[in-house]
């Protein structure tokens, strides 16, 4: 039969120009440039996912934590980081959280909660307050009512010392001895006419006398000793009476101020309380501030240096407050988003400094992580990143299920650090977790961590489409106003937003939806503002963005280009005109990581009577992957059920893919191997100019497949090459048909009459149109037409097996084996 009378002879199968291109019309958007549309803010086309959000941020109970779920490049981050902060900003602000010195146990720095924006202030009062202490206890202690003070304390111990001496030396002289004060003590020492007795003349008296003398001075002795514990009793308490006197001029100074420190934050209990403890430590340790805010340090060691200001200001630092978080500049609750997830980037760190050749750290050197930054709002982490930091996950579970933040340094908690450091109080923990990564992700973490179905309890689906309403397209197109402002790019004009609009639907492959893939559509917004600038046009037009779309395809199809080099050059064997028997051109898509391009590929088959069955060739050098495999074994229960009803199927035939050194997956192809082994049993050539793609089942009904419009678009460049002779096409499933989204150059051949797309359900649809031969179709008598091609068929399937009785199998060697 004349191939074109094939072409018009099937006018219900082939698919005009309009069904191959969902367009655009410019004239029905109700603007002319993107600068007329409002900017957009939120989540476009995601419903199911903002109900799950608004679900899941609203509910305060524990474990309500987020997934949000989808695959990348649609903008899950920025989308949700936009929703959140619109959000945030109706929720109250979260305190502040300020760590001070713990003065019972430095090691154990306490956690203040204030008000937010107080913090600040808190900082600011004691930094004030130890610089006035610092300038004023000098001036206190350097003044004449101290210095008279002090010296009438001095003076009475001096008086009541030499009083007790006195006394003490008049006795001794009543007993012919006299005092002697030296460096080594007070010495008692005898006395004859007035004068000391030295040791010779003490040793010329007589024995009685030298006993006597030795009685006296015992007992003088002893008196003495009393006098000497009543004389530092006396220091003793002249040291009181002069610490007392310090603390009453520094509580003179320091009293006002702390009362009227007290006085400002008497809402405050932690913070009355921490002035109170400031005042009873600074009370004890007044020596630091009497030398006044000028005063040098002492020396360190010989051989060690050491920062002068350093170690000027280190008995001043325990007196600061350590603002971890600060929330007086933010409105609402705070959103923090961390990129980098790492044990320290979230629960903070004590930062550490050397001195003396050691490592020292105080309260002060405690740095927040962004779990408290978030505290009191919300923490979106990317899942990925989150994983792939050692020890991150397992503490931000821990921190969740204990609901608080503790700072611990890793090598600590992993028992690898055994010097003493800071353990600082942990903070409670009020957050909203929001994590972003794949669904893969969700699914391995919900079969597989038990924590995981406990703390996060939400999912959030972020779909990869949206369905083409006017709504969702308008918000398209607001979205591109939107990006263009914030990019500062040149508007859009209608026929550019129309074109970006029909590149959404190619990239959805739907004529009936929108790609929510909002980085690949702002890519080719800002392609097509170069090549606008390229021109200096004050719009992006309709050219700019086909431009656009042309160069990022022209940057990645080398491969391709080599391909289609080889098949137009005859080095891959692909017949696009003619007919062949037991040959047709199958369609796959080769996927390059940001391109995909479909390829033709020369399907063979061969059959022959036997017992093997369908034997796919693929499969039997491990070049078929399990899809494939399953695809061309639904073909032996086609055949069974098609022509062995009535008797067993004895057949062996084979398939290949020529020229293939690749593996091949998928079934889309089984409906073409289909064909080249129908042709095969039938003897009826198959048209070359058409290219078959779709999968079938056991019931020869043609199934969707992927990558149609690759496919078809692989095919026509082939014969674009070749010459175009108005017979050749493309085979589709009908369910395909609205996931059409061809190029404008194959839609306006077409349109032509230089090439054509079918679409079918049934292998009897497509068996006609590629044979020219009708299908046939079982009378009531179970037979088929003898002409038809299913006919042919079963006569031949009949043919075989009548052969096959003349060679009944036998037995040798174990095996079962034809007889001749």
């Amino acid at each position: 039969m004349d191939q074109t009378k094939q072409t018009t002879a099937c006018p219900s199968l082939t698919l005009a120009p309009e069904q191959l291109r969902s367009v655009v019309d410019p004239q029905t958007l109700d603007f002319q440039t993107s600068a007329e549309l409002s900017p957009i803010e939120g989540i476009i086309g995601q419903g199911r996912a903002v109900a799950a959000l608004r679900f899941g941020l609203s509910i305060y109970d524990d474990g309500f934590h987020i997934y949000v779920a989808g695959p990348p490049g649609i903008g899950k981050m920025t989308a949700v980081r936009a929703f959140i902060e619109e959000l945030a900003h109706s929720k109250p602000t979260p305190q502040d959280w300020c760590y001070v010195n713990n003065f019972d146990d430095p090691y154990q720095p306490k956690i203040c909660r204030v008000p937010a924006g107080r913090g600040r202030r808190i900082q600011q009062d004691m930094r004030s307050l130890v610089d006035h202490v610092r300038r004023e206890i000098p001036r206190a202690f350097e003044s004449d009512d101290y210095g008279a003070r002090r010296d009438a304390i001095v003076k009475q111990l001096h008086q009541q010392r030499e009083d007790l001496l006195e006394n003490l030396g008049q006795r001794a002289e009543h007993d012919g001895f006299v005092l002697q004060v030296t460096p080594m003590g007070v010495l008692i020492i005898p006395m004859s006419q007035g004068h000391p007795l030295s040791d010779a003349d003490f040793q010329a008296l007589p024995q009685a006398t030298r006993d006597d003398l030795l009685g006296r001075r015992d007992a003088l002795q002893e008196e003495l000793n009393a006098v000497m514990k009543q004389g530092r009793a006396l220091e003793r308490t002249t040291q009181e009476q002069l610490q007392a006197l310090d603390k009453q001029v520094a509580l003179y100074v320091v009293g006002g101020l702390i009362d009227d420190l007290t006085e400002h934050y008497r809402d405050l209990p932690e913070i009355v309380a921490y002035l109170k403890a400031v005042q009873d430590d600074l009370l004890e340790n007044i020596e630091p501030f009497k030398g006044g805010p000028s005063a040098q340090p002492s020396q360190p060691p010989e051989g060690i240096s050491m920062s002068t200001a350093w170690l000027k200001e280190l008995a001043f630092r325990k007196y600061q407050v350590n603002v971890l978080v600060d929330h007086s500049a933010p409105v609402g609750a705070p959103v923090v988003v961390d990129l980098n997830p790492s044990y320290t980037n979230l629960f903070g760190r004590i930062e550490k400094e050397t001195q003396f050749g050691a490592l020292i750290a105080d309260f002060t050197q405690i740095k927040a992580g962004s779990l408290h930054q978030a505290n009191g709002g919300y923490l979106v982490l990317p899942v990925e990143d989150l994983l792939r930091n050692p020890f991150s996950w397992d503490a931000l579970k821990r921190a969740l299920r204990g609901r608080e933040i503790e700072i611990e340094e890793i090598g600590e908690r992993l028992g690898f650090v055994a010097t003493k450091s800071l353990r600082p109080q942990p903070i409670p923990l009020d957050v909203k977790v929001v994590l972003v990564g794949p669904p893969l992700l969700y699914y391995m973490l919900q079969s597989y961590d038990e924590s995981f179905p406990e703390l996060f309890k939400v999912k959030a689906d972020f779909d990869t489409t949206m369905p083409r309403s006017p709504e969702n397209m308008r918000d398209v197109a607001r979205f591109a106003v939107t990006f263009c402002a914030r990019q500062q790019l040149r508007p859009l004009d209608a026929p550019a937003l129309a074109k970006l609009l029909e590149q959404a639907s190619r990239l959805a492959e739907d004529q009936t939806k929108l790609s929510a893939n909002f980085g690949m559509l702002a890519d080719v917004v800002r392609e097509a503002n170069f090549w606008a600038g390229q021109e200096d046009a004050a719009q992006i037009g309709v050219t700019h963005v086909r431009r656009a779309i042309e160069e990022k395809v022209y940057r990645s199809n080398l491969i391709q280009q080599r391909i289609q080099e080889l098949l137009t050059e005859g080095t891959l064997l692909i017949d696009t005109s003619g007919s062949r028997v037991g040959q047709v051109n199958g369609l796959s898509v080769l996927s390059l990581g940001d391109y995909e391009f479909g390829r033709p590929s020369r399907i063979t088959a061969s059959a022959g009577p036997g017992r093997a069955g369908i034997i796919d060739i693929e499969r039997e050098v491990a070049l078929g992957g399990p899809l494939h495999s399953k695809g061309v074994l639904i073909l032996n229960g086609y055949l069974a059920q098609a022509y062995a009803q009535e008797q067993p199927l004895q057949l062996s035939a084979r398939l290949v893919f020529e020229q293939s050194y690749e593996g091949v997956e998928g079934d889309s192809a089984s409906s073409a191997e289909l064909y080249a082994l129908l042709s095969a049993l039938a003897g009826l050539p198959i048209r070359q100019g058409i290219a078959v793609t779709g999968s079938v089942n056991q019931h020869g009904q043609i199934q969707a497949i992927g990558g149609v419009n690759q496919k078809i678009e692989g095919f026509f460049d082939v014969c674009k090459a070749r010459g175009l002779t108005g017979d050749q096409g493309v085979l589709i499933p009908r369910s395909n048909a609205k996931h059409l989204m061809l190029r404008e150059d194959v839609v306006e051949a077409v349109r032509a009459g230089q090439f054509h797309v079918w679409a079918i359900e049934t292998i009897d649809e497509g068996i006609e149109l590629l044979t020219g031969v009708r299908a046939g179709v079982r009378d009531f008598e179970g037979c088929f037409p003898d002409n038809s091609v299913n006919g042919r068929i079963a006569r031949r399937l009949h043919e075989f097996a009548e052969r096959l009785k003349e060679y009944p199998p036998a037995e040798k060697n174990g095996r079962l084996m034809l007889a001749h």
